[in-house]
């Protein structure tokens, strides 16, 4: 769909699409509002029955895994235990009230974004859809908040306690506070707190209106001229809402900012006592204001700088570009009205494709796949996948951690043999540093994946070398007896190589294990896992259904042949009676 050309054309558009818009937002918002008392009271309630009664376990839990780890000293685990109380404190009531907010923004969002895209997704019959769609899925999709809520506070909480009870200190010492340099750095800490909180929350009160006219601008031409976040249907509800509330959005990115100062200006006593410098710390808390001024220019593309000094506060390195500012390339260009970016991209088609949970799904469907072909091959067993769904917390590695591990490293594989820049998926969809999902958290795991992948061009594995990494990684850890056939059948490897290949074994497991800590991860694996079952089952019930009939064949076979031998027998015996008869008749 391109946006009208012209004047008259444009402003056509415009009167066409208000009142449509207008519309489906009121439906929306009727859909919205008679369904959030209930999705607001299904969330708190479930999450908060999760939270009050996981309380206890995980309170003597963390007390346990902070008393027996090898990482910390006594005395940092004398402060950490002390924090924690406090955490494990306030714990139930900031999760009680998270999950109130929550279900209330989940159940009056949903249905509005629900009304939006049933008109855009190509469905028949549209209107049954506008009034249906977002109604019992937003019902559902709250029980599905309640159960990732669910494995994050057992799953995932559980098993980053047991890595930290568990391994050792990385490079054999444990870690420990410096006693001695904790005053300095409170006092700098607090320093800081008190010169950039001021001084941030006035740079920012001092720009927002700058910001509201600067916004408000690019919304309203967008508006008119159907382009940007209106040209795709499912984003207009976003758009259109943006411009009514665009106050407080000024007003919430004013707030933020005032409680980064404080972040920021504490962040000193960090800098304070790793240098081991007071100069240092002040030498940051008059250099985060430079950051901070840098950064809200290159949002809200003012001058570029900032009229504070900035200040070298780290002794062994370079000041480096802070994370509050962008290379000078790319901070104009999208925001310089004289170039604006072209709006023919379709949103939907261009950034949804490349979001982190289209990716988690793209991986379980790799996992489906390669798992139903090593359970045709025996590779995977029943009692594997039986022993995944067990009560003792899905115990089985090779399930696990093995099998999406296996799958990563197909997808890594296949990468490196395409010489490609990035991440070759198996529909041929290729992700880069370009198109990657601007997500942090899909940052942690995409760039040490991007390593392994170089690891793997550089040692250039032979083909026997790679079918033992790939049986290496899905069952590392799992069964003895398997491990040992396997070392037993490996080719011929140096000592060097060998600790070489189980170390790379070793790193992706550890990947894998943490992108299963993800909150949808678990309930999609379980999904999985279910499937693989079926499958097997299928397979065994196949099985012995073909050896029940062969064994019917052979019975029925045997009893035939019997049976025509004992007919045999009886007209042998029959006619031997004859004879005997005509014998003694003669006689």
């Amino acid at each position: 769909m391109e946006p009208p050309k012209g004047f008259w054309a444009t402003l056509w558009s415009f009167l066409c699409f208000l009142p449509f818009f207008l519309g489906l937002l009121l439906l929306g918002i009727v859909k919205g509002t008679l369904l959030c008392p209930f999705v607001c009271l299904i969330v708190t309630l479930g999450n908060s029955a999760v939270i009050l009664g996981l309380w206890p376990a995980h309170a003597v839990w963390t007390y346990y895994c902070i008393a027996r780890t090898k990482q910390f000293g006594p005395v940092l685990k004398l402060i950490l235990a002390v924090g924690v109380s406090i955490i494990l404190v306030l714990w139930p009531l900031a999760g009680i009230f998270g999950s109130i907010l929550v279900g209330a923004g989940y159940g009056f969002l949903a249905p509005i974004m629900a009304t939006f895209d049933a008109v855009g997704g190509g469905k028949e019959n549209n209107l049954i859809h506008c009034f249906l769609d977002g109604t019992w899925s937003t019902i559902k999709g709250s029980f599905t908040v309640v159960r990732d809520f669910k494995d994050v506070c057992f799953h995932s909480y559980f098993s980053i306690m047991d890595d930290l009870r568990l391994h050792d200190p990385p490079n054999g010492e444990p870690y420990e506070i410096r006693l001695r340099y904790i005053p300095g750095a409170c006092m700098i800490g607090l320093l800081g707190i008190m010169v950039d909180m001021p001084m941030i929350t006035l740079i920012a009160i001092c720009k927002s209106p700058c910001m509201i006219l600067k916004g408000w601008n690019r919304l309203f031409h967008d508006l008119i001229g159907r382009e940007g976040p209106f040209l795709e249907t499912a984003c207009v509800p976003f758009a259109g809402l943006a411009i009514l509330l665009w106050p407080l959005a000024v007003a919430l990115a004013v707030a933020a900012s005032i409680v980064s100062s404080f972040l920021l200006g504490a962040y000193a006593a960090v800098i304070a006592y790793q240098e081991t410098s007071v100069k240092m710390g002040i030498a940051y808390i008059i250099s985060s204001l430079s950051m901070f001024d840098e950064y809200s220019n290159d949002v809200l593309a003012m001058r570029e700088g900032s009229c504070f000094p900035r200040h070298r506060y780290r002794k062994n390195e370079s000041l480096h570009a802070s994370s509050f500012t962008r290379p000078a390339s790319s901070r104009r260009g999208s925001q310089d009205g004289k170039n604006p970016p072209s709006r023919a991209t379709s949103f939907k088609n261009g950034i949804l494709e490349l979001k982190p949970l289209k990716l988690l799904d793209h991986l379980f469907l790799e996992c489906k796949h390669h798992g139903e072909r090593l359970v045709a091959q025996g590779v995977i067993q029943y009692e594997d996948i039986k022993e995944s769904q067990s009560s003792k917390g899905g115990r089985s590695r090779i399930i696990n951690i093995g099998l999406p591990a296996y799958s990563i490293l197909q997808a890594l594989l296949f990468s490196a043999k395409a010489n490609s820049d990035g991440l070759v998926l198996s529909d041929n969809t290729e992700i880069t540093t370009e198109n990657r999902p601007k997500d942090k958290i899909f940052d942690w795991f995409f760039d040490p994946l991007m390593i392994l992948k170089e690891q793997i061009k550089a040692q250039d594995y032979s083909e026997e070398e790679e079918k033992y990494l790939s049986k290496l990684v899905l069952l590392l850890g799992g069964d003895s007896r398997r491990m040992n056939n396997l070392d037993n059948q490996s080719p011929p490897l140096d000592r060097r190589k060998r600790a070489e290949i189980n170390a790379f074994a070793r790193r992706l497991q550890g990947i894998t294990k943490s992108l299963s800590r993800y909150p949808t991860a678990r309930r999609r694996f379980d999904d999985l896992v279910q499937s693989l079952l079926e499958d097997l089952e299928m397979k065994l019930g196949s099985i012995q259904s073909a050896n029940k009939a062969q064994v019917q064949h052979v019975r029925s076979g045997i009893a035939q042949m019997f049976s025509q031998r004992s007919f045999r027998m009886s007209k042998i015996t029959k006619s031997s009676r004859q004879e005997a008869q005509l014998v003694n008749n003669v006689v």
